[in-house]
Parts: C-alpha cells; structure tokens; sequence
C-alpha cells in the first residue's frame, strides 16, 4: 500500500511541525536506483527520448566532470570531456543545474562561482544544447549588476512560448528574468523578504545543517502565468505573476505587491510541474517527496531513508519522476553513494 499524508504545517516560533492524515492507496511506490555515484552531483535533466543528464557542483577539487549524459546506468562527460576541462569559454566551469525545455532544448546553469570564493570576471552563463546534434546552439551572458560578486545562479525554468528564462540566484537571493530574444536580463526582487533565507540551519534527519541559502527551488506553472520559488533555508513558498516579472513600467514596490504567500511546506530544495499541475518537492527534514496539488492539501507521497536530500527534480514523457539524492546535509563520512532515483508517482 502507498500512504499519503495530508500536511499542513503549522508555526510554532521559528519551529514548525506538521498534523497529517494519512490516506491509503492501492499502488505501491518502488524507488529504482537509475545510477549511482561517488562524486556528489545536484542537477537532472530528462529528455523526451529518455535521455538522462546530470551535473557536478564544483564544490570541491574532487570534480572530473561538470556535465554527464547517464547511459546503462554509467555517467559520461558531455557533450565531451574538451567542454569539462575548465579552461575557457568553450568549457563549463563551476554548473549548478541541467534543465530541459518543453522543446527539447538543453540548458546548463553556470554559477562561475567555484568553491563559493566569488563570480569569476566573466559572470554566471547560460548554455543552450541542440539534443540533435550535442552541440552547443547559445551562450547567454549577464551584466554586472544582474549579478553580484557573491552570486550564486541555482536553478533555471524555461517558457518556451514567450523564450524566457527564470533564475534563483541563491547566493544573493533574487530573481533573475533572461529574455532568450534579445538576450537582456534583468535582477528583481533583489533582498526582497520572499527571496531571503527564513533560517540559519535545517535539521535534517537529525543532523543540524548549519548554513542561510536564498531563493533556490523554482518551479514555473503549466501554462507559464505563475513562477513559483523558496528559499532553501526556509518553509515559506511563494509564487509571483510572470506577467509582472515581464512588465518592466513596474516599480520594485509595485513588483513586490505582487508577491503572494502560497503556504508553509518542508524545506525543499528541487521542485517541478507535471503537465496536471502537480508540485513536486523535497521534504530535506525527513527524507521525503510531496507533493501540492491544484486547490487541494500538501501531500506527503513517499518517505524513505534512501532519499538522502532530494535535490534537483524531472519527469519523463512516461510520467516517471527523477531526483538525485546529493546528501548535503550530511558529514563526508557519512555519506553513501550519492544516487539517482526514479519512481512512478
């Protein structure tokens, strides 16, 4: 039997805990590990053709790859080891997220942040891939002061009807808004209380994270009218009208008049859309995977010590969900085999 917990989390100071009803169902959930490895990564892609894609933050020295296609279960450098060398414009850098679009098209998220010691001169960049041919079809750049020195571009959303990129930038919380057109972009709600930290630590499945990360997760409804986001310190999930993100004769004021508080929810990290408007999220503190469906209760769909920190999320064309589990939470000797985890919600 499956159990889904209906959730409403309530405040009790800076603590939240969560009243739940839980409701059987006749499907079983079976998390399949899709790969595993020793190098810790964030990012998953999943094309329309069931081409799977990951990322390594470059945390650490321990890096070999920033990018990787995963074919039988194996991960290889993409589109080439030339593109993970480091060594110039034609090579990824310090990458925080894969995505891909509704037509088919892969983006890499390039912090240019190595290590968390700052934006290198060159600024955080947004790779576009042809999935047809690997090759690279745009490089999209960002003026100083769309992004600071402490800047740390996280994750990344693609309307591909109005050809605009949505960005959390988490390191110096904001929303960036990139118009793949013309290629301007601009930074809003910069400091803006829905896109700061709410805490200075997670307590994780007992482990006390110690750390204050801005926007972060960020999810863009069905039809494009909403964007929702979180700060990965914090329970408060907020969304925000695209069509004011767009009007650019709004005033910062006018644009935060327009924020609106969704609910209180775990902390998470990744979430996604499916194409029925279903939200999915981490649960971090407990090693869960809810779910926020249209006009209806937060429900937890899975709970298992194997999810170690969901971090980033996609669905398949089957419907089938993807999360990879980087354990950040967790001390170095902690920590198993970071995996790649695919399940049928």
């Amino acid at each position: 039997m499956k159990h889904l917990k209906y959730c409403t989390l309530i405040a009790m100071g800076t603590f939240f805990w969560t009243a739940c009803q839980q409701k059987s169902t006749t499907e079983e959930i079976h998390l399949a590990v899709v790969a595993s490895s020793n190098k810790q990564w964030t990012g998953v892609a999943v094309s329309r053709t069931g081409r799977v894609f990951v990322n390594y933050p470059y945390w650490s020295n321990n890096v070999p790859v920033s990018v990787a296609e995963v074919i039988d279960g194996q991960a290889y450098a993409y589109p080439n080891m030339d593109w993970n060398q480091r060594t110039g414009p034609e090579s990824f850098n310090a990458v925080q997220s894969v995505f891909i679009d509704a037509r088919n098209r892969l983006w890499v998220l390039d912090t240019q942040n190595p290590k968390f010691q700052g934006v290198s001169e060159r600024g955080p960049v947004l790779f576009r891939f042809n999935l047809e041919t690997d090759q690279k079809e745009k490089v999209f750049t960002f003026s100083p002061g769309v992004y600071k020195n402490n800047s740390y571009f996280n994750d990344v959303r693609i309307d591909t009807v109005q050809e605009i990129a949505y960005i959390t930038d988490s390191g110096d919380g904001a929303i960036v808004v990139l118009n793949l057109k013309t290629g301007e972009s601009r930074r809003l709600l910069d400091d803006h209380s829905s896109t700061q930290n709410e805490t200075d630590h997670l307590m994780c499945d007992g482990h006390r994270w110690e750390n204050s990360v801005h926007a972060d997760g960020i999810a863009l409804t069905p039809g494009g009218d909403y964007l929702y986001y979180i700060a990965l310190t914090g329970h408060t999930l907020y969304r925000v009208p695209t069509a004011a993100l767009l009007d650019t004769n709004l005033s910062s004021a006018q644009l935060a008049d327009q924020v609106e508080n969704v609910q209180k929810i775990p902390a998470t990290d990744g979430m996604l859309f499916d194409k029925k408007g279903n939200l999915y999220l981490g649960g971090l503190e407990d090693n869960s995977i809810n779910r926020l469906p249209p006009n209806a209760p937060l429900e937890q769909i899975t709970q298992d010590p194997q999810i170690r920190w969901a971090d980033s999320f996609a669905m398949d064309s089957d419907g089938n969900l993807y999360f990879t589990t980087s354990q950040i939470h967790l001390p170095a000797e902690q920590r198993k085999q970071y995996e790649l985890i695919r399940f049928k919600p």
